[in-house]
């Protein structure tokens, strides 16, 4: 048995060591690649895809699988080498449904794609890439065909990117959601609006840059095993547990657009450094679901880069920084501004209490293309009527609308926004936890330092990879199944001092939430 575990071992460390090599190419296609060589980085992507999925749906992987799962069966429950069994069959089961020419074809369409997209978003040109997006659509619809007994076609992208989670558990999770948040978004929107003009002045991007970084190696972002690009819309990716890099975007009339990008690409890169190194190369060498992901990402942009202990460290930094700027804004005007609560177009930059509000409008649209409801040409109309009825605005173009993610166009349609909510859910759930357990969280960080945080998470999260799946990961850290109130307790606690909201305004917390 043990011969067959290190078999096994040997078989996954080859399928890892290609799918890397494919996420090294995608990177350098969205970071620093000439426009020529689009073309034949298609065929290149393609070609890796195939090989990396034709090495680890081999059937000698499948062989293995069989001879030791009476190893893992007799196993405890908590051991490595049976988790390892346990996901690398589910894994693998769900791969050898789906041959590699289909990998191949939607690997190269989804390069050519995201290249076609990098031109027609900033020339507002839907009609260049509706094609294309329509056959994204018919290759996402395929794909949902090599997975027979699902109640909807998109339940088998959901489960995919969130284990255990369907159109089914997740429509009432929403809606529970937006029952919480509607009120807080009404009386919000019947206060002043906040002034964020000091956010708006001309800000160096090096200047930006560098003070992103610096903040993040107080995270504790490591640089041995990691770097930062610009690129169109901000990602992770790894190449190994060993290299881990984020990218941002930066605009310079902007002065924090480039910062919580940065923090945001910091929490989901911290969360792969801190997986166990043992893991590498094998399905437990990944993040468990897209929302504890998010959960990462979440936590360190929000809860702490956008929270007041955080800038009452870093504000006199960040005035030395940009002295034109902000020399006579004060950090209350500056905490507000960076807070404020308004309807907006673009999802990347919404504020905590309408962001939901976005996932939302998109995981219904595109569960509507996948179930033929909802044609690509009819897209931008029935996107900009959501955000009319949802949001109370209305994109005056293609680029701030349905162009603006990335999602649609560098991959597949179907289970990729999901995630962003069950992450923003978890990121308090769990916030909440560590701080019960280190109530001097909040003391660090005025003090710009994040051991216990950082420490907790890597404890209770990070180092776990894949080994548990994200309900599992969830009632061991937290002591219970994923929960909203303590999301919209920390809305609530956060927004009602900001905005003067009184305990009537804020309506019920859904129950059972």
């Amino acid at each position: 048995m043990r011969e067959a575990l290190d078999q096994l071992k040997q078989r996954l460390f080859e399928a890892y060591d290609l799918a890397m090599v494919r996420s090294l190419l995608n990177w350098d296609q969205t970071t620093y690649m000439p426009k020529g060589g689009a073309p034949a980085r298609g065929r290149q992507i393609s070609l890796i895809g195939r090989r990396a999925h034709e090495a680890f749906t081999h059937v000698e992987i499948g062989r293995l699988l069989d001879q030791l799962e009476p190893l893992a069966a007799s196993l405890p429950p908590d051991s490595d080498d049976a988790a390892l069994i346990k996901v690398t069959r589910r894994e693998y089961d769900r791969a050898t449904r789906v041959p590699s020419s289909f990998v191949a074809e939607m690997s190269q369409h989804v390069a050519a794609t995201y290249q076609a997209w990098t031109v027609a978003r900033p020339a507002n040109d839907f009609a260049s890439i509706r094609p294309m997006l329509e056959h994204t659509v018919e290759l996402s619809r395929k794909y949902a065909d090599f997975f027979p007994g699902w109640k909807n076609v998109a339940d088998p992208f959901i489960d995919h990117d969130d284990h255990g989670m369907t159109v089914a558990t997740i429509r009432p999770l929403f809606d529970s959601l937006r029952k919480g948040l509607v009120p807080i978004v009404q009386a919000i929107a019947a206060k002043p609006p906040t002034d964020d003009s000091c956010l708006r002045h001309t800000a160096p991007i090096e200047a930006q840059l560098a003070f992103g970084l610096d903040v993040i190696r107080r995270f504790g972002y490591d640089f041995e095993r990691g770097r930062q690009d610009l690129t169109h819309h901000p990602f992770m990716t790894k190449f190994s547990l060993g290299d881990v890099r984020i990218t941002t975007r930066s605009r310079e009339n902007d002065l924090t657009d480039s910062l919580f990008s940065t923090l945001h690409e910091a929490g989901h890169a911290m969360y792969e450094q801190g997986i166990r190194r043992d893991f590498e190369g094998t399905p437990l060498a990944n993040g468990t679901s897209a929302g504890v992901h998010e959960s990462q990402s979440r936590m360190w942009e929000n809860l702490i880069g956008r929270s007041r202990p955080f800038w009452e460290h870093f504000y006199p930094k960040i005035q030395a920084s940009f002295p034109a700027a902000l020399r006579d804004v004060s950090v209350d005007t500056f905490y507000r501004a960076i807070n404020k609560v308004e309807p907006s177009l673009v999802r990347t930059d919404a504020d905590e209490v309408t962001y939901n509000l976005h996932v939302m409008i998109r995981f219904d649209l595109e569960i509507q293309l996948l179930e033929g409801k909802l044609a690509v040409a009819d897209l931008p109309e029935a996107w900009n009527a959501r955000y009319k009825s949802d949001l109370g605005v209305q994109a005056p173009d293609h680029r701030d609308g349905v162009l603006q993610d990335v999602h649609w166009y560098g991959g597949h349609v179907g289970g990729a926004f999901q995630g962003y909510t069950l992450g923003n859910i978890l990121s308090a759930q769990l916030f909440r936890a560590a701080v019960m357990a280190k109530p001097s969280i909040q003391s660090e960080t005025r003090e710009g330092t994040f051991e216990s945080l950082r420490g907790w998470l890597r404890e209770n999260v990070h180092q776990h990879g894949a080994k548990y799946t994200a309900d599992e990961l969830t009632r061991r850290a937290t002591g219970g199944p994923l929960a909203i109130e303590p999301y919209l307790d920390y809305l609530w606690d956060k927004y009602a001092p900001l905005y003067g909201l009184k305990a009537g305004e804020r309506g019920a917390v859904p129950a059972g939430a």
